[in-house]
């Protein structure tokens, strides 16, 4: 496997999606059986553990095609979306295979960046254990683009042994949530109570999505933003309210993302954190192995789960690739039940296999707070092309950000969301 030197992104692409390259039209007209692969993953929070195991999955698979070679870059994920949308339009630097988030999907393909592999998968012995949720992150209109690699959910960890000192036990709603992060903050004034993020749209839709909340309503064959709703503006109020010198000051935390909050949380300097199952390996890998604990993140009836995002990430294979053939046996390999099975391993990364998930289970019982908050009913983003944009605008984080940096109300502050919002929305349907 060739590692390349990492690819600078050009100022040009930072800019909002509706700025981004428009929608790509190419076919590779070739099927080569030789040559390099190129490759884009997602880089993590402690990503060595991941290089690992793709490094053995590589390594096997140019064993058994000779003549091939596979490079693998790790991207960040705050700028995938206009790197990959770039990519669909300049096929000679795109790659053959990339990661992409379950959210993503019907953008891309709306884009035309991805290939259709509906027969291969069809015929593909390890999809047939494919839970249908993971399946249908990888569909669009009947049609298959991808693999599903794992399922990603999101629950509450938190210190026992602060915890412990202070007399606190694991909150069982959002308020007593809220009230016992400022009491960890006004004994421990080093820590935050819980790390939050204003850029950490995955963390703060639990919120609104427990207390009642949607982002949007469909109508017809489009969607309708519903985050300036009064139900939704209680979530969002509550989220909000973390920020402060009580918990967590605006001026640190309004631009944390979600890998700031688990590095916060994993190195030490907070109580408490919204982590996923994929976020395992890196607090086992910093200062409070062995002092922490998982629980479902609470809703606001006390003993409730609050709904989560039904997360987690995908392969697929760029239409423009002059080695589909190839391509495909690799997002194969590496989205295959083996891999999934040494990513869990390695990563805490929940397959998306029943069969290889019920054997995680039973190996390593801390998953199952995030099988309980799956179990409980994990909600998705609006599935319309529309979201990559929104997502890439940065939509929901500004509206976080401006409401904790009191620039506005949590009233203004939605209802500017909401319509940036509904002309994507109205973009999209076009």
């Amino acid at each position: 496997m060739k590692l390349p030197a990492r690819l600078a992104v050009p100022i040009a692409l930072i800019t909002l999606a509706a700025c981004a390259p428009q929608t790509s039209g190419g076919t590779a007209t070739t099927d080569e059986k030789s040559g390099t692969l190129r490759v884009w993953l997602f880089q993590e929070v402690n990503n060595k553990p991941k290089e690992q195991v793709v490094d053995q999955a590589v390594a096997a698979f140019e064993q058994r095609h000779k003549g091939t070679d596979v490079e693998v870059e790790y991207i960040p994920v705050d700028t995938r979306a206009q790197r990959v949308k770039a990519a669909f339009n300049d096929p000679a630097s795109a790659p053959d295979l990339v990661e992409y988030g379950n959210t993503d999907t019907a953008g891309y393909v709306k884009d035309g960046g991805l290939a259709d592999i509906t027969a291969e998968f069809g015929t593909w012995s390890d999809a047939r254990d494919t839970d249908p949720t993971a399946r249908s992150s990888v569909t669009v209109g009947g049609k298959v683009y991808g693999a599903p690699l794992f399922v990603g959910v999101r629950a509450l960890y938190y210190r026992t042994d602060v915890f412990a000192e202070l007399g606190l036990t694991a909150p069982k709603s959002q308020a007593e949530l809220i009230a016992t992060a400022r009491k960890v903050r006004k004994a421990k004034p080093e820590l935050y109570g819980i790390a939050v993020g204003g850029a950490y749209t995955y963390g703060a839709l639990p919120f609104l999505w427990a207390h009642g909340g949607e982002l949007a309503t469909a109508r017809g064959d489009s969607y309708e933003a519903a985050v300036d709703s009064e139900a939704a503006r209680r979530g969002i109020t509550a989220y909000t309210s973390l920020f402060g010198d009580d918990n967590c000051p605006a001026a640190k935390c309004a631009s944390m993302g979600g890998n700031a909050t688990v590095t916060a949380f994993a190195s030490g300097k907070a109580a408490m954190a919204i982590g996923g199952d994929f976020s395992h390996a890196a607090v086992e890998a910093g200062a409070v192995k062995g002092k922490y604990a998982v629980v479902p993140l609470p809703g606001t009836t006390p003993g409730s789960i609050a709904p989560a995002f039904a997360g987690g990430n995908n392969l697929g294979v760029l239409k423009s690739t002059s080695h589909r053939t190839l391509a495909i046996e690799l997002m194969k390999s590496l989205a295959g039940k083996e891999t999934q099975g040494r990513l869990f391993d390695a990563m805490g990364f929940l397959p998306t296999y029943t069969d290889v998930r019920q054997e995680a289970a039973r190996k390593q019982p801390f998953v199952k707070p995030f099988i309980d908050t799956l179990g409980a009913g994990a909600k998705s983003v609006p599935a319309s092309a529309a979201w990559g944009q929104i997502d890439a605008s940065q939509v929901l984080p500004t509206m976080f950000q401006e409401i904790v940096s009191g620039r506005k109300d949590v009233e203004a502050a939605s209802g500017d969301a909401a319509k940036k919002m509904d002309a994507a929305f109205a973009a999209a349907a076009r």
